[in-house]
């Protein structure tokens, strides 16, 4: 048994002995569990993917006069204003005014607020337009200047639900192409999507949450950022399978100040037809301080299942099932069926580029990126190892 106060003072002693998620995998295999959680203190997990619950909360230095937001634009994409003074919150998925949306399909959404954020991270100059309707304390009722980041007395990404333990993959079985938050889903089983650093995912290597919870440190976009809570949609209640949920499960809400983070850990990106959101790169320390622990973070990628969902009819109309939880079943004519029809898939056979779906060979399309996830995981290590980041005891489970 070890504590996170004991591998603190490992940490500040230059005696801690780091390992990524993926590092872990051979240690155990080699020396098993036992004498590897004797031996690694932590292991640092991360993932680097889209996640649209994502935004940041805004201080405007006042001018003079002083100003009562009633409504503001920032490169004409509004934020809302309804929290005080000068308080504004910036969704991710918040597109800018005039643009056509979905009335040329598909949409190309090539700005919103995941790009306004990467803007102001990047210190480019934003365009801030503001109305008010006058008070005595605050009198002014429009304006209209050029900011940057350092023009907020505060930036603090405030992200409601990231991290997403074990999201579904996504197939179109209908005859056309779609357009969704998993991308562009071709036609009669054209490609198969998902989103997860999986065997390098946070929460799937913690997956009840023994060390991740309310004040835990972590490393957000280049920063330092904590988790305050449970995040939006967190479900523990779902089935799961050596401990590993087979289905969306738990989420975190993460927070951190946005004027330290770095334009290579978070990114605006559009989905063509669905809209804007923003790419967050987040890595967690899991400490060691059982052998309990240490097996969990040994997952490898072929042990992680995922659901897969049709998005074509059964996830639009909140009819969603798994496709996969069964052998296959073909049928008479060798056609497609729906539930009850595809082998289960797992992360390593998604991240070998293919699946095998109702015997056809089906490419698989990552939103994730395992090669960013792994870098950041290894910067945490460095972090660590280097005495710049320290463990924090979770005030509270989630």
């Amino acid at each position: 048994m070890k504590t996170i106060s004991e591998i603190n003072k490992k940490i500040k002693q230059g005696k801690v002995v780091v390992v990524n998620a993926e590092e872990i995998i051979d240690i155990v295999e080699q020396k098993g569990s036992k004498k590897a959680a004797e031996e690694i203190d932590v292991v640092t997990t991360a993932t680097f993917a889209p996640m649209c619950s994502s935004g940041a909360f805004l201080n405007l230095k006042q001018p003079k006069p002083k100003i009562k937001i009633q409504k503001v634009w920032l490169n004409d994409i509004e934020l809302y204003a309804g929290l005080a003074a000068a308080d504004l919150y910036l969704g991710a998925s918040q597109l800018p005014e005039g643009d056509p949306l979905n009335k040329i399909y598909p949409g190309e959404f090539r700005y919103g607020g995941g790009h306004l954020i990467e803007d102001l991270v990047t210190g480019k100059e934003i365009t801030l337009r503001a109305t008010g309707y006058g008070t005595d304390c605050y009198p002014r009722r429009e304006l209209n200047q050029k900011v940057k980041l350092k023009d907020f007395n505060d930036a603090i990404l405030v992200n409601p639900r990231n991290c997403y333990q074990n999201y579904n993959a996504a197939v179109n079985l209908s005859s056309k192409t779609i357009y969704t938050y998993m991308g562009v889903l071709k036609p009669n089983l054209g490609n198969i999507a998902y989103c997860s650093a999986g065997q390098l995912s946070p929460l799937l290597n913690d997956p009840f949450c023994r060390t991740i919870g309310i004040g835990t440190r972590i490393f957000l976009a280049g920063g330092i950022g904590y988790v305050f809570g449970a995040g939006t949609q967190s479900n523990a209640n779902v089935k799961r399978k050596k401990e590993v949920p087979v289905s969306p499960s738990l989420t975190l809400r993460v927070n951190g100040d946005l004027k330290q983070m770095n334009k290579k850990w978070l990114r605006g990106a559009s989905f063509v037809g669905y809209g804007a959101t923003l790419i967050v790169g987040i890595g967690i320390p899991i400490p060691i301080l059982d052998e309990k622990m240490i097996k969990c973070t040994a997952i490898k990628d072929k042990d992680i299942y995922t659901q897969v969902v049709d998005y074509s009819r059964d996830y639009p109309y909140g009819e969603e099932k798994s496709l996969a939880e069964v052998h296959p079943v073909k049928s008479a004519k060798g056609g497609i069926r729906r539930g009850g029809l595809f082998n289960r898939v797992n992360y390593k056979q998604l991240k070998n580029d293919s699946v095998v779906i109702a015997d056809k060979k089906v490419p698989a399309v990552s939103l994730s990126s395992y090669y960013k996830a792994k870098e950041i995981a290894n910067i945490l290590k460095n972090w660590i190892e280097e005495k710049k980041f320290f463990l924090t005891e979770a005030v509270e489970k989630i």
